[in-house]
């Protein structure tokens, strides 16, 4: 039997708040409604009815406290580069002083998560990238673990976007997990890339549920809306994730192609509050 059809997007302008049923945290990510000023795009996050924009560092932290805006996943204050990341001990450094420095900022703004990378594997396997991975991760986490801080490792599919990324399949992420052993390092599990990559959403989701801390959203393929325009049927995700006990956010991350843009973060919240 088909799954019910969900209508493309359509005018949304003089729609009120949405009365979110609770189930979902949503948010949206910053880059994806670049066009958007982050003023107009505060507005238009409370104009539907959340309240979380993610993917956003400390320069634009006081815009969102403005608007009583949540940050729902940090960048640091440093380059946040997907290719050069904790697997390359070349880059520890960096990036170390850079999550220290980011930690106490985010204790004080009281933002809980901040964002990282694998990097590329250039050569690399993936008992080395592991290895250095929770070598980088253990400078990092006593501080997070003090200040109440998760980071989140990104999973992105290496077939299409980000080709040579290491942290491509949730086993990987997941075994990095298991040998840091704390509550403060999770993955951040993208339903775009993982579908991508690995496909069997659902049951992927269920199966690693303790180890999955954050969800990004987006249509398959193309990397748009999350309607019935692409492969994925978002509000059986969506009830999965919410029957796992889940209590973090699913941050929209597709490109909005339709000719109102903002029409089609409407739809997704819609289709996306189970």
């Amino acid at each position: 039997m088909a799954a019910p059809a969900i209508s493309f997007a359509k005018n949304f302008e003089n729609e009120k708040p949405f009365r979110l049923k609770g189930n979902i945290n949503h948010s949206v990510c910053q880059w994806s409604f670049g066009y958007l000023p982050l003023d107009e795009l505060c507005l238009l996050v409370k104009k539907i009815g959340f309240g979380a924009i993610d993917l956003v560092g400390p320069k634009g932290w006081p815009t969102l406290q403005k608007h009583g805006i949540h940050s729902s996943m940090c960048y640091t204050a440093g380059s946040n580069n997907l290719t050069k990341g904790l697997n390359d001990p070349q880059n520890h450094a960096t990036l170390i002083n850079d999550y220290k420095e980011v930690n106490p900022l985010m204790k004080k703004a009281g933002y809980k998560s901040v964002i990282c990378f694998s990097g590329n594997r250039n050569g690399m396997d993936d008992e080395t990238g592991l290895r250095n991975c929770e070598i980088a991760l253990k400078e990092v986490l006593p501080l997070a673990e003090k200040n109440g801080i998760t980071l989140m490792m990104e999973l992105l599919n290496s077939k299409i976007d980000h080709k040579d990324y290491m942290c491509d399949r949730t086993a990987w992420g997941v075994e990095l997990c298991k040998r840091l052993g704390t509550d403060n390092f999770k993955l951040l599990y993208d339903i775009y890339h993982m579908q991508i990559d690995e496909g069997d959403v659902i049951r992927t989701i269920r199966d690693n549920k303790q180890y999955i801390g954050h969800f990004h959203t987006a249509g398959v393929p193309g990397r748009n809306e999350v309607n019935d325009t692409q492969e994925l049927y978002y509000p059986a995700i969506m009830k999965a994730i919410a029957g796992t006990g889940f209590k973090g956010y699913v941050a929209q991350e597709f490109i909005p192609t339709a000719k109102n843009k903002t029409d089609s973060l409407w739809e997704a919240i819609k289709i996306c509050d189970v």
